[in-house]
């Protein structure tokens, strides 16, 4: 059961570590022994170099980052486009990366869960997950609504007290200089548009575009042009109301 007081204590925090033991013993007093609270001061900030404190597996956690899968990650995706909180459900791991990431939590007893975004006032962004080892289905569903309100107010007070570590992190990443033509053509893989569409829609051969791509994915330092557009969302050189959608 939650109390007020437990939340109201996050505020007390001297130190990350106190903050974090503070809000992982909140999510156990709802039922979540796995918690992930992540967030950056801007949109301008690297995701790779937020304020994070975990208490997932850290073979898990080693992994993750080892691999760079905020890039592929949907949760970390849906959160930056929508304040809604995202179900875990295998269906959401739609592609081959997001498929070995489901797997590879699995393994590390992260089956099923509950994401919710963090869009600050002042432009600050993250999420905060709560992770169980049930399989997902009928009884954690239920589970989760059952508490989805208290969950949700976890998040709130969560993200008012961490801002002050927040903050004191929030060292900017330089958005790197794209072209006129690189920035319409990111704009169209936004709009879900293969390279061959978008030769058609801008009347240049489909090498020109794929040329263009991998300048992009170079200027981001990524391997994919799915990781170049997260990228660029976060840094705000795009924003998902782009009128290319």
């Amino acid at each position: 059961m939650l109390e007020l007081g437990q939340l109201t204590k996050l505020f007390d925090a001297g130190s990350e570590e106190a903050w974090s033991a503070g809000l992982f013993g909140v999510a156990r007093s709802l039922g979540f022994d796995s918690v992930l609270y992540g967030a950056v001061a801007s949109k301008h900030v690297s995701l790779e170099t937020p304020f994070l404190h975990s208490n997932y597996s850290p073979a898990w956690r080693q992994l993750y980052d080892a691999k760079k899968l905020c890039h592929v990650d949907p949760t970390v995706s849906h959160c930056m486009n929508s304040v809604l909180p995202i179900i875990w459900k295998r269906e959401i791991f739609t592609v081959q990366n997001q498929d070995e990431l489901y797997e590879n939590a699995s393994r590390h007893g992260i089956r099923s869960g509950i994401t919710f975004p963090i869009h600050g006032s002042k432009g600050e962004l993250g999420l905060l997950s709560f992770a169980s080892d049930m399989l997902p289905g009928e009884k954690s569903n239920d589970a989760l609504m059952h508490c989805l309100a208290d969950l949700s107010l976890v998040r709130d007070y969560a993200f008012e007290s961490s801002l002050k570590f927040i903050r004191a992190r929030g060292v900017a990443e330089p958005a790197p200089h794209l072209t006129k033509r690189e920035l319409e053509v990111l704009k169209w893989v936004m709009a879900g548009k293969s390279s061959w569409e978008i030769s058609r829609i801008t009347d240049c051969s489909e090498a020109t575009i794929n040329f263009h791509v991998a300048n992009i994915r170079q200027k981001f330092g990524v391997n994919t042009r799915q990781q170049a557009l997260v990228k660029a969302i976060a840094l705000g050189i795009l924003t998902p109301e782009d009128p290319h959608r």
